[in-house]
């Protein structure tokens, strides 16, 4: 690990990551500072839900049958509002949404899709444990200027970037544009993702694994 790159923000990362990279466009770059400021605005939620009354339940289940929480529906609306917007995306998937959701027709498509699960564990929150978000984005393959599903359905080796925030003690997003796994752990002083963990990867042995079967 280089200590020098150690406290960078996450916009310089993703720009040097960028300038590495000569036929890169911006629009990925676009997509990963949007999904940091959605990361904000979670985190702030997901600190002050007690206080705020945003805890408890909508009445409704989800695709996979769990209970929605309202701090569910918050992070979902909170991601989609980032990205439908942005020109960057052709289609979007999220956890909580049945179907997946187009681009407002007001709005470009662009060459990426998006999954997300806004909001995974929010089951948590009542026993103060960490909750977090999960995403990937894939290059769009199917003809014409709006997505399908063809462009969510893709395999895990197609991924342009894939990562995921942790909303606990402090607020971290790990994530992959396939040039190694870096951290960036959020300082609430000055509102920026800081680069803390570089070049993230499995030591080679340890005592303890841990697998989740239902994967």
């Amino acid at each position: 690990m280089n200590p020098s790159l150690i406290g960078i923000n996450l916009t310089r990362h993703i720009y040097e990551t960028q300038q590495s990279h000569p036929e890169a466009t911006g629009e990925l770059s676009a997509i990963l500072n949007q999904i940091a400021l959605a990361a904000k605005v979670v985190s702030r939620k997901v600190n002050r839900a007690g206080l705020a009354d945003i805890l408890g339940y909508t009445g409704t289940e989800n695709i996979q049958g769990e209970e929605v929480r309202r701090l569910d529906v918050l992070a979902n609306d909170v991601f989609i509002a980032a990205f439908d917007h942005l020109g960057n995306f052709c289609i979007m998937a999220s956890e909580e949404v049945d179907d997946a959701i187009p681009i407002p027709d007001q709005y470009e498509c662009g060459k990426y899709s998006v999954a997300f699960d806004p909001l995974d564990g929010s089951s948590n929150i009542d026993a103060n444990v960490s909750v977090g978000t999960i995403f990937a984005i894939h290059r769009k393959v199917s003809e014409g200027t709006r997505g399908d599903d063809s462009d969510l359905m893709q395999v895990g080796r197609r991924l342009a970037a894939a990562g995921y925030v942790v909303y606990g003690s402090s607020t971290m997003l790990v994530m992959s544009t396939g040039n190694g796994v870096h951290g960036f752990t959020l300082d609430p002083e000055i509102g920026e993702f800081l680069l803390s963990h570089e070049n993230i990867r499995i030591p080679r042995r340890r005592n303890i694994y841990s697998c989740n079967e239902g994967n």
